[in-house]
């Protein structure tokens, strides 16, 4: 299996993923596929050679064998490996069918025209595929751990086991290959599975405490907003007559002061006084002119 291919599409995956993601995809890479690649790939080898059985009898190793590995733990591994790191390819489409609609848009509306403000921002559809995408990796580690443990008594690889299945002529005693080292190498690969699924667990909980915080934010936003424009309006209130005061009254007609009854004297009155009268018999300094009442 070309594990290098693998990387290069993972690779992709890091620039769009949280801090627990990248972390992650690094134990992943360190911790499962660096140490099946060069040790335990070697360390299993070929497993059946190993198995020795007291007996010569045709096809009863075969059996014997079959019985108790019914799949080998590498070929276990692989397929645990590829169907774990397959939804991480999901965000990538996702990113992959957001650029080309872009492209699209901007090839309709012009270049400054913008679809998205990021592609590759988890936000939308997106956040819902990322979220999606660890749920499913989630499932797929534990799934697989247990289907170790079902067919593997508790992870467990004994030095001896006894086998009288058909077409054995008794019971016969079988001996495993380097079982103590294929035990440790087996407690050190479930324990970095189990280590991936609570990174995974983790950033589920980072996401959905994240989406959670940011949905409060706005609730407060909006509330705050909706105060400051009540505060606003009931300010803005003080400065009219409200329609309560006018006794529900739409007709409602000021009336008009009377001054005819009031005790209100002008004080221009007692300084006004008597226009001058002109004598009949002033004339005017132009002659034949003259002043007439």
């Amino acid at each position: 299996m070309d594990w290098k291919t693998l990387q290069a599409l993972l690779s992709g995956v890091n620039k769009y993923s949280t801090a627990f993601g990248r972390v992650w995809l690094s134990v992943v890479f360190v911790f499962r596929v660096m140490v099946y690649v060069v040790a335990a790939e070697r360390v299993w080898g070929d497993d059946q050679k190993d198995f020795d059985c007291n007996t010569k009898q045709p096809g009863c190793p075969n059996v014997c064998y079959d019985h108790f590995f019914p799949i080998s733990h590498i070929r276990l591994w692989a397929l645990q490996l590829i169907f774990v790191t397959c939804p991480s390819f999901m965000v990538v489409m996702h990113v992959a069918y957001r650029d080309q609609r872009e492209q699209k848009y901007q090839a309709k509306y012009g270049e400054n025209a913008k679809l998205y403000s990021n592609t590759g921002r988890k936000h939308g559809g997106l956040w819902w595929t990322y979220l999606l995408s660890l749920f499913v990796k989630a499932a797929f580690e534990i799934g697989f751990l247990y289907i170790l443990h079902h067919i593997y008594d508790s992870f467990y690889l004994p030095r001896l086991v006894k086998c009288d299945i058909r077409p054995c002529p008794n019971v016969v005693d079988c001996y495993i290959g380097r079982p103590t080292e294929k035990k440790v190498f087996t407690y050190f690969m479930v324990g970095a599975s189990a280590l991936c699924i609570v990174l995974s667990v983790c950033e589920i909980i980072y996401l959905i405490s994240k989406r959670i915080a940011r949905c409060i934010n706005k609730v407060k936003s909006r509330e705050t907003a909706y105060h400051h424009r009540n505060r606003y309006h009931e300010d803005d209130s003080h400065c009219t007559l409200p329609v309560t005061d006018l006794g529900h009254n739409l007709e409602y007609k000021p009336e008009k002061p009377d001054f005819s009854k009031s005790d209100f004297k002008p004080v221009f009155k007692a300084s006004l006084r008597p226009p001058p009268r002109f004598s009949k018999d002033i004339r005017a300094s132009a002659p034949n002119l003259s002043y007439s009442a």
